[in-house]
């Protein structure tokens, strides 16, 4: 069942980032170890899991000063975040993050804009709610 992403939201502990337009959603990977040896069989190779990745998350919308200043704050220091993005539904990921991107940009004719980037850091904690 599809879901409308209207309502979403990134919270920087319990405050909500205003104004976003898009949030990025965490791209999680997972490197992988070869395991090949000279007796393996069939003459393809094989893996194991290695370490994991949360990813980046990718914020846009229209600059805020208020509501942005803490992401900027952080990324000048280095400083590490919990962060939560909740959907409509009530699922959520939770995770920390280190804000490694920050841009802002103003055109003729349009809005101030806001971009900015997460870096996950640690294993993000997917909730969801129960079915009903």
């Amino acid at each position: 069942m599809p879901y409308a992403s209207m309502g979403t939201k990134l919270k920087k502990g319990t405050t909500a980032i205003a104004d976003l337009t898009s949030i990025g959603g965490l791209d999680l990977s997972a490197d992988t170890i070869e395991t090949t040896t000279l007796d393996s069989q069939d003459g393809f190779r094989t893996y194991t899991g290695g370490l994991k990745d949360g990813g980046d998350i990718s914020l846009s919308g229209y600059f805020d000063p208020t509501s942005h200043q803490g992401l900027y704050t952080d990324f000048v220091a280095g400083t590490k975040s919990p962060y939560t993005i909740e959907f409509p539904m009530g699922a959520k990921w939770s995770f920390d993050g280190i804000v490694t991107g920050y841009n802002t940009s103003a055109e003729m004719e349009d809005n101030i804009s806001f971009e900015a980037t997460i870096k996950v850091s640690g294993k993000p904690t997917l909730t969801v709610p129960p079915a009903v």
